[in-house]
């Protein structure tokens, strides 16, 4: 498995593929077009409540009149936060992306309507996939201020956890969480007060092997200040946690992730088959599966990524733009299926897996055997 084919807009471009094979380890990625991000200095962590300090031992010369210490009321549980209301708008489509400068730019070619009308006027997620900390809370208003100003709801990938890929070809990424935590703030900053969807750091959860147990639950508690992060910013964001897809990991595996990352508390749902080729009704189940083995709340939903699922998953080890693919459902918050909030277009069709055109690059035949598979 792996995660993205591409970043949509010009945000900060990624490349790599998910794997459809059903089994646990085996994981293919493609050429990506970026470097590791360079080593930056860590940013101030988030600041955490002191510890409560000891009292100094009495010495010698105290006295029996000294006055006690009174005692600290004991600290009152926060109830838990109130879950965001699955989002019903229609979804936006960003004015920029690697499809429609093809479509602006080729206007004689006989693939143009096709692919204009199928693949370019179709909403898609914007990946925010570039350590920029200094820029990135204006990258992000950007696109939530154009969606807020035509009324949409955009969909949007923070894409910069720390081991990013874990070293492979879509490595890179914040250089520690005391830097991500940094990153994630701004980039929660720029998010508005509106509705917004964020799928938040695909293959994050289910791309794990790699780490041991402490950079796991690194890993996993960022992620968790990461969705706290976002929902102070605005509380309206729906945030979706990686939970891979139906052909990877088993449903009990990722809710015990699910878990430990907080996603009850920090997060709306899961997301799922994002950049894959796994059927609608197969993630519906899945995700469901997901959901019920992390144990609530109810409120707790699923969205799916369907850019490229028409066809479902090709045959186990085919991945880098495999033929006999078909676009999937088109991106709605009108699903019809319960705990379902939405089928997204997150991989944005046509952008090349690295085997029918560069990696992470439009490629317009690939894009019409989507069109047309």
């Amino acid at each position: 498995m792996t995660v993205l084919a591409s970043a949509v807009v010009a945000v900060g471009t990624v490349s790599g593929v998910v794997s459809a094979s059903s089994g646990e380890t085996e994981r293919t990625t493609a050429v990506p077009e970026v470097t590791r991000s360079p080593v930056m200095p860590p940013l101030p962590a988030v600041p955490s409540p002191s510890a409560t300090t000891a009292s100094p031992t009495p010495t010698a010369t105290a006295t029996a009149t000294k006055k006690p210490v009174a005692k600290k009321p004991p600290k009152q549980k926060q109830p838990p936060r109130q879950q965001s209301a699955p989002v019903s708008g229609s979804l936006y489509l960003h004015p920029d992306s690697q499809v429609l400068d093809w479509v602006r730019a080729n206007r004689g070619d006989p693939r143009r309507a096709l692919i204009q009308s199928r693949i370019a006027a179709q909403p898609a997620a914007v990946w925010f996939a570039e350590y920029n900390p200094s820029t990135i809370a204006s990258k992000v208003r950007a696109v939530t201020s154009g969606a807020a100003a035509a009324g949409r709801v955009p969909v949007v990938v923070p894409y910069a956890i720390p081991e990013r890929d874990c070293g492979g070809a879509s490595q890179g990424g914040a250089p520690d969480f005391d830097a991500y935590d940094g990153w994630i703030r701004n980039f929660a900053s720029g998010l508005g007060k509106g509705d917004v969807i964020v799928i938040l750091e695909p293959d994050s959860m289910a791309q794990t092997d790699c780490l041991d147990d402490s950079q796991r639950a690194n890993r996993f508690a960022a992620l968790s200040r990461a969705g706290k992060a976002v929902h102070a910013a605005n509380p309206n964001a729906r945030v979706y946690f990686d939970a891979g897809h139906s052909g990877w990991h088993a449903p009990e595996k990722m809710a015990g992730q699910l878990r430990q990352a907080n996603v009850a508390t920090s997060g709306d749902g899961i997301f799922t088959n994002v950049s894959n080729f796994h059927r609608t009704a197969d993630e519906v189940a899945y995700a469901r599966q997901v959901l019920a083995a992390v144990g609530g709340p109810s409120s707790l939903g699923a969205v799916i990524d369907t850019s490229r699922n028409g066809n479902g998953a090709p045959a186990a080890g085919e991945w880098c733009d495999p033929e006999g693919r078909a676009l999937g459902r088109p991106p709605t918050t009108r699903t019809g299926e319960s705990r379902i909030d939405a089928y997204l277009w997150v991989k944005l069709p046509g952008e090349s897996d690295g085997c029918k055109g560069a990696a992470g690059s439009f490629t317009p035949d690939y894009a019409m055997d989507l069109a047309t598979g």
